[in-house]
């Protein structure tokens, strides 16, 4: 019962204007889904999440011009938009997605891939990771 009060709950909230707690002001909110997904970005169904204590990351990557990251895979599912610039990723069968900025991205999950920023500013990227205490988000080749 209480999970059907909690979601009727937030879909009231995200679908209807709300009161500022601290005024009489009418707030409209607006909201937009960025990514959401079972599959990675190159159509792999995304794994179960791994037993353990939760641990969530949140990173903001900067990658700068003309950059080309090391070969890498994350063992942990992980998620990201990219804010400024323009990103590829590709994996080592080479698949590529292109990103520009306000792009989304449902990362490839143990599979090696790499990042580069052929642009001319840096590319910066926010990214969720859902992974689990003690284990690392990212192994380099």
């Amino acid at each position: 019962m209480k999970k059907i009060f909690y979601a009727t709950w937030l879909a009231l909230l995200l679908s209807n204007p709300i009161w500022a707690k601290d005024t009489n002001t009418l707030i409209k909110t607006d909201v937009s889904i960025l990514a959401k997904s079972s599959s990675s970005w190159d159509g792999e169904t995304l794994p179960n999440y791994p037993a353990g204590k939760p641990e969530v990351t949140i990173l903001k990557i900067i990658i700068p011009p003309k950059t080309l990251l090391p070969l890498h895979k994350h063992p942990v599912i992980n998620a990201g938009v990219l804010i400024k610039g323009e990103l590829t990723v590709i994996t080592e069968d080479n698949k590529i997605l292109h990103l520009k900025a306000g792009d989304s991205i449902v990362e490839v999950v143990d599979k090696w891939h790499y990042g580069k920023n052929d642009g001319n500013e840096p590319a910066e990227i926010i990214v969720f990771y859902a992974g689990v205490q003690d284990t690392p988000i990212t192994v380099k080749r």
